[in-house]
């Protein structure tokens, strides 16, 4: 069997394209979250027309969409969030459209496009934090733009790994050659368990 960091480029191609897999795997997780982020829009501009509104998905105490819509964490840049996503995950979809009709960037775009993601998935990581320990609630359209944002930024970092446009070391590079979906699995799992434990009275109560 042909050692996998072997078969890495030496240098990185000048541009790159993708799979079937990879172009659709990039048009889900941005289609994720673009319903989550028109859905959430929807239901704020409701709320701020009628601040008795309840949202569809304020199922509970702690899967309250209403109370995480409300806190100030909702529009962290003055306006809200979901509004960021509708344009962020659109081009998500655009990306994995594009790679499925065949086309192949330069490394400055791959690597642009992970930087995109690697701000999309640190600003989910503290909006996860503000849920669960400031907020104390969850909305189910964020769990759903919080996976689908994970899920896509280890996808591109594998990718951007695997054309040698991310510089690693040797072996961090062989293994997302031969552990590409456990980074992603990992990482929503740690999320899972978080959410788990942090409530764990009232999932088991």
């Amino acid at each position: 069997m042909a050692d996998p960091a072997a078969e890495r480029p030496r240098t990185a191609p000048r541009t790159a394209g993708g799979g079937r897999t990879s172009a659709l795997l990039l048009v889900l997780t941005g289609a994720a979250g673009l319903v989550a982020s028109w859905a959430i829009t929807i239901d704020k501009f409701k709320l701020l027309e009628d601040p008795g509104f309840t949202p569809g998905c304020s199922l509970n105490p702690v899967v309250s969409c209403g109370s995480v819509m409300k806190s100030d964490q909702a529009s962290v840049f003055g306006f809200p969030n979901p509004m960021l996503g509708l344009v962020a995950y659109g081009i998500v979809v655009c990306v994995g459209m594009s790679l499925l009709a065949g086309a192949a960037f330069p490394r400055w775009y791959w690597l642009t496009f992970w930087a995109g993601c690697l701000f999309g998935v640190g600003f989910v990581s503290w909006l996860q934090f503000e849920s669960l320990y400031r907020i104390n609630a969850l909305c189910l359209w964020c769990c759903l733009a919080w996976a689908g944002t994970i899920v896509l930024f280890w996808h591109v970092t594998s990718v951007d790994v695997r054309h040698g446009f991310l510089p690693v070391p040797s072996w961090a590079g062989t293994f997302f050659d031969e552990f590409t979906r456990l980074p992603p699995v990992l990482h929503l799992g740690v999320v899972g368990m978080l959410i788990l434990t942090r409530w764990w009275d009232f999932w088991t109560g």
